[in-house]
């Protein structure tokens, strides 16, 4: 019987070969862009364990070896808004552990940098980049050490007294290769892991895979019909049922494999391309974007097998009654009770509102459920809503297409709705993205504040922290005045005795003291009272986006004498804003005090930032992936459609029905289970979204703008335009022979 089965896919002509070579094309694209996401899903985790190592020196790690201990200090530093980790190293010994990515650790006066880092060293000038780190360049990190090809990365060796005495420097005997159990601030190495977005991930990946699978199916039930009275014609001449599905289940599964083999050369192929795509912000190496075993073991038997599962139920009628497919009985309708899901789902994402769970594992659950359930919920309501938009319509038309179109609608919603479906779920996933994201943005993507505080470069201790200098060498001073594009340049010294401190200021930081001289080039902290030699100003003002150019600070009654033997604090330097200014500020201010950092506005903002713009790509991506997804789909269950039909449109032509009534028929069959599904499904996507972001992060919804609702309106018109390109076909399909040979 297998033999027989295969003899009639292969050789059953070309029409046979045809229907194979259609669904294993389908099922490469769709097998292709499921792994695409999985292997995307897989390279977030590659890349968040080549940056454990960037945890070493956390306070909560307790990994001891009996080794030479390595003094570490991890910081951050930045280059025009991009953040630069660097690690100061300093090997006690022989057998100190070495970082990954080098051949061993860097003596002082020598760093590694990461290929990205040594092009951007090259490309800028010395004073804006390349003097901060000390020495020469002994090597690039290999890939071992890179979450990103794009990362920037820079190891560098320092006498072991310096990193010794450095702010947060610990010694270490090993490399961390786990994230630590606690991590108090200090864990740079934290990767996407255990904030919003994995949880986002996680969503957006559970709700690509369902068009992906919609497709599949689509593709696996081409030609179901024909194929139907052909089996219902082998079991009126004696075939038994189960001859009949082992046949049916021989041939899907045939096109399936061949298709499943083809998507993962597709795949291989597509690799390099999708490791481009920055969706959380980097790009990725392509050797991340791998299967897990599991992962590959699970699609290539269960495209296969589901293939052969649609195939059996899109049989059982003719497991049933052979009669009854041949004599085409009216399916019984969808009852009201198939809403029932879609409040079900509605309703679990609204119970966790001011109910979130506590753990990323917990939310991740809870969420995921919900949306999936939205999503099934939605193709089980798809059929009643289609029957009920096609009843109302059959009331108000009288026109001959219209009326044939809606009656059939009525009749068969499940294969109206089946058409459209994979859109309606693209566009329920892309409302809800855009949904989350947009409103993300909306709450933390800009930046406030005052222009000239983003031209502003702070260099010292944090607030609340010890002092970072006794006081200034006067050639720093004079090397940042020489720098172009300099404006000013405030000291602040520390104020341990709390003088002239405001005593209704919660805050618990005692003002800092500057010299009023130094505080009039720098305008947009303040200025001082008349006759003033030193001012108290708050410690804040330094590090806040809003200009305080209107304020005078009070007298502190300490003078410039005394002033200068108080300890330095930080040092805050205006500039014309250029990259070229600030770069060679930070440049001047990280050489003359290595163990602290610049912080510009920019910088501050730039992790929360790069967060954001990965958001954004995210949301690119499920538009970009979804859309054409359904759109194939839509193209798939269209044609499949026509092919089904093609003897009874074959039959109308020839009793006089005119070829634009049947294109009419066509067009309005999957037109409106499109436009009615969509709405609720673009609808439902919102509400879910809002849902969502009150549970998680307390935010409202914010409408999405002009682009969004031109998207949507640009697909749903370039999906009418994919039902139309298939319109031709009626004409070469419904010819006379149909009619005989149908």
């Amino acid at each position: 019987m297998i033999t027989l089965a295969l003899r009639l896919s292969v050789s059953g002509g070309r029409e046979a070969l045809a229907r194979l070579v259609s669904i294993a094309a389908a099922v490469a694209v769709g097998v292709a862009l499921l792994l695409s996401t999985l292997a995307g899903i897989n390279a977030v985790d590659e890349s968040n364990e080549r940056q454990l190592w960037w945890n070493t020196g956390a306070a909560a790690r307790t990994a001891t070896a009996p080794v030479d201990p390595l003094w570490w200090r991890a910081h951050d530093d930045h280059y025009d808004g991009k953040p630069i980790f660097e690690v100061d190293v300093a090997a006690t010994g022989p057998t100190s552990p070495v970082p990954p990515g080098m051949a061993a650790v860097p003596a002082p006066g020598e760093y590694y940098a990461s290929p990205a880092l040594a092009k951007l060293v090259a490309d800028v000038p010395a004073a804006e980049l390349g003097d901060r780190f000390p020495g020469r360049l002994a090597g690039e990190l290999g890939d071992a050490a890179l979450p990103s090809p794009d990362s920037l990365i820079a190891v560098v060796g320092r006498p072991a007294e310096q990193v010794r005495t450095a702010p947060g420097a610990r010694a270490v005997t090993t490399i961390a290769d786990a994230l630590p159990a606690k991590c108090d601030n200090d864990c740079p190495g934290m990767g996407v892991r255990g904030d919003a977005m994995t949880l986002i991930l996680s969503v957006v990946a559970g709700a690509l895979i369902f068009p992906v699978l919609v497709f599949i199916g689509t593709a696996t039930r081409l030609s179901a019909a024909r194929r139907e009275q052909r089996f219902a014609a082998m079991r009126l001449v004696g075939a038994t049922p189960g001859q009949v599905a082992l046949i049916s289940a021989v041939e899907s599964t045939l096109a399936a494999v061949a298709g499943t083999a083809a998507g993962f050369g597709l795949f291989a192929l597509l690799r390099p391309l999708v490791a481009q795509v920055p969706f959380t912000g980097d790009r990725y190496f392509a050797g991340d974007l791998t299967l897990h075993a599991v992962q590959m073991l699970t699609v290539a038997l269960g495209v296969p097998v589901a293939a052969a599962a649609a195939a059996r139920l899109a049989l059982r009628r003719v497991s049933v009654s052979p009669l009854g497919v041949s004599r085409r009985v009216t399916p019984r309708p969808p009852r009201v009770r198939r809403l029932v899901p879609l409040a079900a789902g509605i309703g679990e994402l609204a119970w966790f509102v001011d109910r979130r769970p506590d753990t990323t594992d917990g939310q991740t659950w809870a969420y995921l459920s919900g949306f999936v359930l939205v999503m099934l919920a939605l193709v089980v309501a798809g059929p009643w809503l289609t029957m009920a938009a096609a009843r109302l319509v059959a009331r108000r038309t009288s026109r001959p297409a219209s009326l044939i179109a809606v009656r059939r609608l009525a009749d068969d919603p499940k294969a109206g709705f089946r058409s459209v479906s994979g859109l309606v779920l693209a566009l329920f996933v892309t409302s809800a993205t855009v949904g989350i994201i947009g409103t993300i943005n909306a709450n933390r993507g800009v930046l406030s504040g005052d222009p000239q505080m983003r031209a502003a470069v702070q260099h010292g201790a944090l607030l609340g922290d010890p002092p970072m200098t006794d006081r200034v060498p006067e050639v720093v001073l004079t090397q940042l005045k020489a720098v172009p594009g300099y404006r000013g340049a405030v000291v602040v010294h520390a104020n341990p005795a709390g003088v002239a401190a405001d005593p209704t200021d919660p805050r618990p930081w005692a003002p800092g003291l500057v010299l009023c001289s130094e505080l009039a080039g720098a305008p947009v902290v303040g200025g001082c009272a008349p006759a003033a030699e030193v001012a108290a100003v708050p410690m804040y003002q330094f590090v806040d986006l809003q200009t305080a150019a209107t304020r005078k600070w009070p007298a502190a009654p300490v003078s410039s004498a005394q002033l200068a033997a108080l300890p330095v604090q930080m040092v805050y330097v205006t500039t014309d804003g250029s990259t070229a200014a600030t770069e060679r500020v930070r440049t001047v201010l990280d050489r003359a005090f290595p163990d602290h950092e610049s912080r510009m506005v920019k910088d501050w903002g730039s992790d929360q930032q790069r967060q954001l713009a990965g958001f954004r790509q995210l949301a690119n991506v499920v538009i970009l992936t979804t859309l054409p997804i359904a759109g194939c789909s839509l193209a798939v269950s269209v044609v499949a459609g026509l092919s089904d039909r093609r003897r009874p449109f074959a039959l109308l032509r020839l009793g006089g029905a005119p070829l634009g009534v049947l294109r009419s028929v066509v067009a309005l069959e999957s037109a409106l289970p499109l436009l009615v599904v969509a709405g609720v499904a673009t609808g439902t996507g919102l509400l879910a979204a809002h849902l969502f972001l009150k549970s998680q992060m307390h935010y409202a919804l914010v409408s999405p703008g002009a682009v969004y609702f031109a998207l949507v309106a640009l697909g749903l018109v370039a999906s009418l335009g994919i039902i139309a390109s298939t319109l031709p076909l009626l004409r070469r399909i419904t010819g006379p022979e149909a009619a005989r040979n149908g």
